[in-house]
């Protein structure tokens, strides 16, 4: 594409996980030219890190009522209860379509292996290489989406706007950093599959690329957004001194792993009947109070005494990372604390993926259908995606008829618009930027982490407002994804601070119990950054 080009095709897709791919899929089965872009490579996403597995009522002693069941009580009260009824019952046919299409899942013979995962009442949790079920699930999406001549990607595209015309999205804006310019696409309908805001904390088991991209320029176009203050951490990221907070699976607690304080007392079956496989939002606290108690920085996962082998075959690849930071998990008890790992809330849709704006839809952890509630289920995430994925290309699809577009489909010209010239692909953040993400990290890892407290939310959003200022004319990437990340912060402290009572994974040390003559409501907040209910 020359420097300066305005394009044009029929759907665009921002991302390529397991929600921008399904949707791709099904989008050119039904004759239509797709774009999809990503900022970085193609197989970088939330997708990619997804360990434990894609929870669906598959095998005989299982039942979708029962998933159903599990997916509400994890949600507290909060689930959309349609969504989820759509997500469990359309989940199996979803996944025997993967089947087909060639994804490798775990198997006892000629059996899928199923494992079970906190609050689940069934083993129902599939997985692939043991530890590596969305690794897996995108090989074989884009092994199916590449065989598609329809199908165009194109990485190293950051989208840094929706383009509108009225109240309806026409297409999207992006900067090229591979030539160094910011380009238009026209389409008939955008799609956001952008993933999560893991990035938005100080500690998280996020990916680099997980900059709530898709809330912002959402947010910015006018799109509604609800129940952003429902950020789930996970309890056991791996909490080694200049190492990542590695996500360690909550299938390792599946397995049999327990918990024990630095004194090495074990110590969840004090605060659940469940122990080690209670609902995460109740780990994460008992951890953080347990780490309150002791003054320690950090918790132990104790799998010493399950089978060494059986561990490194159930686990391979978080034995291998884990043994590069010479630990063993085997013998070697692991030190782990809660991290910051996905976000419920998101852009508000319907069930098929629509959002408020005309042309715009939503899918994935960027989107809120309200099927996890307070707090998700585990392994329901990759499923979302899958479901809900698939129903958003199905909307978007309606009445589209190939070859009917409003305008030619031919190039046109358009004036160049200035851009920074390019790099390294994978942008070095500026120390400028970098001392701008420290601070609201912290903010946000201080004042709306896993125990809440009005007063120090308020000191959380005063210090977001106090970084707020404009892009620099010739912005790249680090630049737009920390002011991406600081409006998304401000969009979750400001729903925090609305939400006076403890409910799910929003726990307010101020409000520790919920009014009983209060129904379960849900957040709303738009670009006006007032918080309604209903």
């Amino acid at each position: 594409m020359k420097n300066g080009d305005k394009r044009e095709t029929d759907f665009v897709i921002i991302g390529c996980g397991i929600a921008g791919l399904r949707a791709a899929v099904e989008l050119a089965g039904a004759g239509a030219q797709v774009l999809v872009l990503t900022k970085a490579e193609l197989t970088e996403s939330n997708t990619q890190y997804a360990q434990g597995g894609i929870a669906a009522a598959l095998s005989d002693e299982d039942e979708i009522i029962l998933h159903y069941q599990d997916t509400v009580a994890a949600g507290d009260g909060l689930c959309h209860e349609e969504a989820v009824k759509l997500m469990v019952e359309e989940g199996p046919p979803n996944i025997k379509e993967l089947l087909h299409w060639g994804t490798k899942f775990d198997r006892n013979g000629t059996k899928l292996a199923f494992t079970r995962e906190g609050a689940h009442s069934r083993s129902r949790v599939l997985h692939a290489h043991g530890d590596s079920t969305g690794r897996e699930i995108s090989r074989a999406l884009f092994a199916r989406a590449r065989a598609v001549k329809t199908i165009e990607f194109l990485p190293f595209a950051f989208t840094t706007e929706l383009l509108i015309e009225g109240r309806r999205v026409t297409g999207v804006r992006y900067l090229d950093e591979q030539h160094g310019a910011l380009r238009d696409i026209q389409a008939r309908a955008v799609l956001l599959a952008t993933g999560g805001l893991g990035q938005l904390y100080a500690e998280t088991t996020n990916p680099a690329v997980a900059t709530g991209d898709g809330i912002a320029i959402a947010c910015r176009a006018g799109a509604v957004l609800s129940d952003m203050e429902f950020i789930q951490f996970h309890p056991t990221a791996l909490c080694i001194k200049d190492a990542p907070r590695f996500l360690l699976s909550e299938a390792l607690r599946g397995e049999g792993g327990e918990l024990r304080n630095i004194n090495l007392e074990r110590f969840m079956p004090a605060y659940s009947p469940e122990a080690e496989l209670a609902s995460r939002d109740v780990v994460c606290r008992a951890i953080m109070t347990e780490l309150g108690k002791t003054g320690s920085e950090f918790v132990y996962l104790d799998m010493t005494s399950l089978s060494a082998a059986n561990t490194q075959k159930r686990f391979p690849r978080i034995y291998q990372t884990c043994l590069e930071y010479n630990l063993d998990i085997t013998d070697q008890l692991i030190p782990v604390r809660p991290a910051a790992h996905y976000s419920m809330g998101g852009i508000a849709t319907d069930l098929d993926g629509r959002t408020n704006l005309e042309g715009l839809y939503a899918a994935g952890e960027v989107a809120c259908t309200g099927v996890h509630g307070a707090n998700r289920l585990a392994s329901n995430s990759l499923l979302e995606g899958l479901v809900f994925g698939a129903r958003a290309g199905r909307a978007m699809a309606a009445g589209f008829q190939p070859g009917l577009s409003k305008k030619k489909r031919s190039a046109k010209r358009s004036k160049e618009k200035k851009a920074p010239q390019p790099g390294k692909l994978t942008a070095d953040v500026p120390p400028d930027v970098a001392t701008w993400l420290e601070h609201i990290r912290r903010a946000m890892w201080e004042s709306a982490g896993v125990i809440r407290f009005g007063s120090h939310l308020q000191e959380g959003l005063d210090i977001l407002q106090h970084w707020e200022r404009p892009l620099p004319e010739d912005a790249t990437r680090p630049y737009h994804e920390a002011a991406n990340l600081l409006l998304t912060g401000e969009l979750v402290v400001r729903s925090a601070l609305a939400r006076e009572e403890s409910r799910g994974a929003h726990y307010r040390e101020d409000f520790p119990f919920r009014p009983d003559e209060e129904c379960a409501r849900h957040s709303f907040i738009d670009r006006g950054q007032k918080v309604t209910f209903q």
